[in-house]
């Protein structure tokens, strides 16, 4: 059953038909030519022409119009002509001269000798045009009459057109393979139709992207292609909104163990603090100054993890208004300089004069600029180097931040995840920014720059 409702099966049965009607294309064309109909009939008999009835017409006329003068003559040529209107007639009287002719274009002599009178009856014996020459009177002393007309006119329209049995084979193919050829091309304009229908049908896309469903008419191959791609679809959206309730199960997981290991750690960091007012060796300073370390690395980490969580479901609070730009980065740099200066970095800070208003969040930016000082302090500690400067590149300003570490490459024992860049590329993106990294083995290179122009 599924054989029958495909589409090869379909396109065979289009073959098989023509295959079986092309032997009995050519009699049922020459059914249309000779099939006795009579009303063909009756228009056929109408529109003859008789030979025959002409000539002894023509006879009769010329024999009594024996003794008749020269206009009962012509009267009588121009009646025929009248009534045969393709004809030709002319007279020649018996001295040979052209009296009377019904078309001046005709190729006539004026006079007639006995030689071309014979010559001229004896071509026109079967010939064609049709001709009557007819002496006129018994006594034949007044000329003679002669009455042409095409051959063609004679013969009825119903014969010429059987006469074209030559045709008959050629048309009867060309009948057969053009319908074949026309059902073919609407057999495949249908297919490509559906095909078209189905391509576009994957371009329309919902609010998730996934493209709308298709209405299966039919139970050919086309149409399980259609059912798959509906298939494809329902497993489409089963896929996203099993993904929508993971990531949301996710975020929520991040914020409950954000908020609840902030708890002990706080805790922990107290009781180490209060460690270091107790008398206790200098291995016990060291083991409190590595765990106040990871103490405040892991609440880095935390905070991280919660504002990737908002800015990834965009709940992050954020108000753009005009701040000035240096203004904001000293403020961080300041905040930065004693941490930095305890671990031995040297700082340059080489800002331009001028004032920069910039169209954002000085908070975010505040964050950015933490991160990245952070990600420095983490993995270059072995360059000792920080320089923050700005400049301007075809008038547009830019904020270096570059360092002497080993390169983002380089593996590090307090190498994380990378949330805080990844923090870094959310914002700068939300804020209208862009950053470029360039890193090497000799150190890594900031830039950050607002476009100017956004879509």
């Amino acid at each position: 059953m599924k054989f029958f409702q495909s589409l090869l099966s379909k396109y065979l049965l289009i073959i098989l038909i023509g295959i079986i009607l092309l032997p009995f294309a050519i009699p049922i064309v020459s059914l249309l030519f000779y099939i006795p109909i009579p009303l063909l009939d009756d228009i056929n008999e109408k529109q003859a022409i008789n030979g025959e009835e002409i000539e002894k017409g023509w006879h009769e006329a010329a024999e009594n119009l024996g003794g008749a003068n020269r206009e009962q003559i012509i009267d009588k040529l121009e009646e025929f002509q009248e009534e045969y209107k393709k004809s030709e007639v002319f007279w020649v009287d018996n001295k040979g001269v052209l009296t009377y002719q019904s078309q001046k274009n005709l190729n006539i002599p004026k006079q007639w000798d006995a030689d071309y009178t014979v010559r001229f009856m004896k071509d026109r014996i079967e010939g064609d045009p049709f001709t009557v020459v007819a002496f006129i009177g018994k006594q034949e002393n007044q000329g003679f009459m002669v009455f042409q007309l095409s051959r063609d006119v004679l013969e009825p329209p119903i014969q010429k057109l059987r006469d074209s049995y030559s045709y008959v084979y050629l048309i009867g193919i060309v009948v057969i393979l053009g319908s074949f050829m026309f059902v073919s091309l609407l057999f495949f304009r249908s297919i490509r139709k559906r095909l078209i229908h189905l391509q576009n049908a994957m371009m329309i896309r919902d609010e998730n992207n996934i493209p709308y469903p298709v209405t299966v008419k039919k139970k050919d191959e086309i149409s399980q292609l259609e059912g798959s791609f509906n298939q494809m679809i329902d497993e489409l959206k089963s896929s996203r909104k099993r993904e929508l309730e993971e990531e949301q199960l996710r975020r929520q997981l991040i914020a409950n163990l954000s908020h609840d290991l902030r708890t002990p750690i706080t805790a922990i960091k107290a009781h180490a603090y209060s460690l270091t007012t107790e008398p206790i060796s200098d291995k016990g300073k060291d083991s409190l100054k590595l765990i106040d370390h990871k103490i405040s690395y892991l609440d880095r980490l935390i905070e991280n993890l919660m504002s990737y969580t908002l800015l990834v479901a965009g709940k992050y609070l954020y108000k753009p208004k005009e701040v000035e730009i240096h203004r904001v980065i000293k403020t961080s740099v300041a905040s930065w300089y004693p941490v930095l200066e305890r671990e031995g970095f040297e700082v340059n800070v080489d800002l331009l004069e001028e004032q920069v208003h910039w169209l954002l969040d000085a908070h975010w930016l505040e964050r950015v600029l933490d991160n990245l000082f952070q990600n420095v302090l983490r993995h270059a500690r072995s360059g000792k180097f920080l320089s923050i400067r700005s400049y301007r590149k075809e008038e547009e300003l830019r904020i270096v931040i570059e360092d002497k570490g080993p390169g983002l490459k380089h593996t590090s024992e307090d190498k994380g995840a990378g949330i805080g860049l990844a923090i870094v590329a959310l914002m700068v993106k939300e804020m209208g920014m862009k950053w470029e990294v360039s890193s090497t083995k000799a150190g890594t290179k900031i830039e950050l720059y607002k476009i100017q122009h956004q879509e």
